[in-house]
């Protein structure tokens, strides 16, 4: 093919999370070959736009506000619409969803307009800890249905891929190429020992105080009160100073706050409720051990972030999260069940300094070539072209 290959990349939502970044790198550092169109919906409310990181890679992307996470049979038919209007415009070889809601509205426009090769990423799913037993069952019908009918299914994981292809069932394996998320991680690897200093003297943290943060959405499948549950056990158990931080914005905010409050009243001063930080890789640096609660995950962005910044990470044991974190290497992948394995997980990293060093040392390692933008983008070109030629 000598003229340059055109791919429509379709995301939910321009939300801060992976899918926002894979489609940036994957917009801007595809190649020359490539000509790229993103297009996306708005946050849902409470939720950072991620413009800024459109901005900061220099992509202007198509924004469809009726694009939304909800269903809402007027607007989902009204960005069916423009969507398709834009692929007629375009006549693409590639169109390339991402997530759930841009999958069903770009894959139903792609395939009645016969485009050549139609991909879709699942991120997370929707299969379970989002929606009761028959819109569950429902959404799988719809996913089989457009799995059919596209070129390829993309997985960012291999445990993922097995959920799809052995467990519900919407593709069968050969149809899935694992293909895991990719990210600008040299920045959480620069000027580490200003950052912290900055960090921590921005928060008054001293020296002998453990940070612990847990960074996403306040939402309910992040489960922020598994957390609270999980700090209020450690304070019991430890003499180690600890602060903790809570960063990121949601529907769950006032509840979450309610519950902070009762903690502080009794620790004072303990959690701090930040809101969206913009600069995470300075803020990250600033971290001693990052947490992440979630009930459901694809492959949870702020856990190979932490890893970059060299921080030890503890994790519930969902979606993807072993396939990106070495339990007992770079951290711990615990059961939900278990919430007191948690709290002495967590606990034994705030006590002992050099169990933390050595799994920053692994885990940073471990990220840095794994998940880097520069592999993305060199697996999905060859993955596109060897669609193109069958």
């Amino acid at each position: 093919m000598d003229r340059k290959i055109k791919v429509v990349r379709i995301i939910n939502r321009f939300n801060i999370g992976g899918p926002t970044f894979n489609a940036t790198f994957l917009t801007k550092f595809l190649g020359d070959e490539f000509e790229t169109t993103l297009i996306g919906g708005v946050p849902d409310e409470g939720e950072k736009d991620s413009l800024h990181i459109l901005e900061e890679y220099g992509i202007e992307a198509i924004v469809i506000p009726d694009i939304q996470r909800n269903l809402s049979l007027s607007n989902d038919l009204k960005a069916y619409k423009k969507i398709k209007r834009i692929l007629q415009e375009i006549q693409p070889d590639i169109v390339h969803t991402h997530a759930s809601k841009a999958g069903f509205l770009g894959r139903a426009a792609a395939i009645s307009l016969k485009i050549p090769v139609i991909v879709h990423t699942f991120h997370g799913h929707v299969f379970h800890s989002y929606f009761g037993t028959i819109k569950t069952q429902l959404f799988k019908q719809i996913e089989r249905y457009l799995a059919k009918r596209s070129t390829g299914i993309i997985a960012i994981s291999d445990l993922q891929k097995n959920e799809l292809a052995e467990i519900h069932k919407i593709a069968p394996k050969t149809k899935v190429q694992v293909i895991p998320l990719g990210f600008d991680l040299e920045k959480f690897t620069h000027d580490k020992e200003r950052n912290r200093k900055e960090v921590r003297a921005r928060y008054n943290l001293k020296e002998n105080e453990i940070s612990i943060a847990i960074i996403g959405r306040l939402a309910p499948v992040k489960d922020h009160d598994y957390f609270l549950n999980v700090i209020r056990g450690l304070l019991k158990k430890t003499q180690t100073p600890i602060r903790v931080f809570i960063v990121g914005d949601g529907s769950e905010k006032t509840i979450i706050q309610q519950k902070a409050a009762l903690i502080n009243a009794e620790y004072p001063d303990t959690i701090l409720m930040t809101s969206w930080i913009l600069d995470i890789a300075s803020f990250d640096q600033g971290m001693d051990i990052i947490c992440l609660t979630s009930k459901n995950e694809g492959t949870p962005v702020s856990i190979i972030e932490a890893q970059a910044a060299g921080l030890p990470v503890v994790s519930t044991d969902v979606g993807g999260v072993r396939d990106i974190l070495e339990d007992g290497k770079a951290g711990f992948v615990i059961k939900r069940e278990n919430i007191e394995t948690y709290i002495d997980k967590l606990r034994l990293l705030v006590e002992d300094k050099s169990l933390r060093k050595s799994f920053s040392i692994f885990g940073e390692q471990n990220v840095m070539d794994k998940y880097s933008y520069h592999r993305l983008v060199k697996d999905m070109s060859s993955y596109y072209k060897s669609l193109l030629k069958e």
